[in-house]
């Protein structure tokens, strides 16, 4: 009995951490060039970063935080290290972007960037709990891993209310496909239809048919 609930607890735990998003990539950033990093975010989503780029004489490096529609969350010129965070205020896309500025006529090199995103529960600091509520490390743990559950449960629902808009979409789409194929069916019966009442009339008037 303590095997299995000691064999459910860690099989939870992987698949906690698993649901997790925890980014972390480095990449090397050209002379004069921009590179991002996309997400889709729903709303109130705490995200952090750490960034690390490496040092180049006579050459800079600025980084900004946008969403889709050219909001910028956080922004600074010429980084070397540092960390930002910031808590999305609706379901959007957002990128961070990294921007190499090199002035003319100066030898360049490539710039390294290391980029650590977290998202969500993994972003969210459990250190200052333990000082503030006295709790042990167990029930920090347990605190963790209900906050996650909470965030799994809400992914869930809205992925489900995105498929819902989807086949709302999907439906209303082949509605107006149909009622436009009636329209263009009646159209295409009524154009000869009229051509023939019309031709029929002017031969008549011409006296070339009785």
């Amino acid at each position: 009995m303590y095997l299995n609930r000691f064999t459910a607890a860690i099989a939870f735990c992987i698949i906690s951490y698993l649901l997790c998003y925890v980014e972390c990539i480095m990449f090397h950033l050209p002379p004069n060039s921009q590179k991002c990093l996309r997400e889709e975010l729903r709303e109130n989503v705490l995200i952090t970063g750490e960034y690390d780029v490496s040092e180049a004489p006579g050459q800079r490096v600025d980084y900004v935080v946008t969403d889709s529609k050219g909001h910028i969350f956080s922004q600074k010129d010429e980084v070397n290290r540092g960390k930002f965070s910031f808590v999305s205020e609706t379901y959007d896309t957002f990128e961070i972007c990294f921007i190499s500025r090199v002035p003319h006529q100066q030898r360049t090199i490539f710039h390294e960037v290391s980029l650590n995103v977290k998202t969500g529960v993994e972003a969210k600091s459990y250190e200052g709990l333990n000082e503030a509520a006295k709790l042990k490390p167990m029930e920090i743990e347990l605190k963790r891993l209900e906050d996650l559950s909470e965030s799994v449960v809400q992914d869930f629902a809205d992925m489900k209310k995105r498929e819902e808009e989807m086949r709302d979409t999907n439906e209303s789409t082949t509605n107006r496909v149909f009622y436009l194929s009636i329209f263009s069916i009646f159209i295409l019966l009524a154009l000869p239809t009229w051509q023939i009442l019309y031709l029929r009339k002017y031969f008549k008037s011409k006296k070339l048919i009785e």
